[in-house]
Formats: structure tokens, sequence, C-alpha cells
């Protein structure tokens, strides 16, 4: 096992979020919360001390990370909100941050570039 030199925050939908998946045209399934909360992003941060300094790396972030959530849903950015601005990004999602991150896995990690998600 190795140590990580990251902290880890974890973005979770909430009802806002899914009222608007559901909404879309063409959506012929409504997902249900428990669905769109199963499987969420983990994103590596800057490691943390205090929950608190996660957050507030989430806060400098947030508006791309709304995007990102967005695009792993829906490719077509006519069917996303206008408003996606920080005070929404916490109305849509609550975020999880997790201090310490281990790695059980001897091989590298590579890392590929994305302005995406991937849901």
């Amino acid at each position: 096992m190795f140590i990580v030199d990251r902290s880890v925050a974890i973005i979770k939908p909430r009802q806002p979020f899914l009222d608007w998946l559901n909404q879309l045209p063409g959506n012929d399934i409504q997902l249900t919360l428990e669905e769109v909360r199963c499987d969420c992003t983990s994103i590596l941060i800057p490691e943390a001390n205090e929950t608190e300094d996660g957050i507030a790396f989430i806060d400098e972030i947030a508006e791309k990370l709304f995007e990102m959530e967005l695009a792993s849903w829906v490719a077509e950015e006519q069917h996303w909100p206008e408003k996606r601005n920080l005070k929404t990004f916490w109305e849509w999602f609550d975020v999880e941050v997790h201090l310490g991150v281990m790695d059980a896995v001897a091989e590298d990690i590579h890392n590929t570039p994305t302005d995406h998600g991937y849901h």
C-alpha cells in the first residue's frame, strides 16, 4: 500500500439535478435519486488537513465540476441549465471530502486529461 499525497472528493447529485435530468426532452426513463447517487464522480484534490480545506478547493472549481457532471449525462450544452454558478452547484450536489487516500496497486497511475465526465 502507498499513501497518496491527495485527498478525494465525491460529487453526489441532489434532487434538483435529478429533476433537471428527468425533464430532459426525449428522456423515456425516470431515474431515482438512489440510482444517480450509486456511482458518483470521485476526484482527487490537493491533500487537505481539514474537510474545510477540501471544500474550499471544490468552491474554486465548482463551475467546472458542474459542467463536467452535466456533460457526463448530456453532451448537448443547449439542454444544460443556464445558471451554473457556485450557489447552484451546492444546491444541486453534495460533496464528501475524504482526507486520506491509499493506493493498493503497485503499478504507476496513468492520467488522461478530460473536460468531460464519464457517466
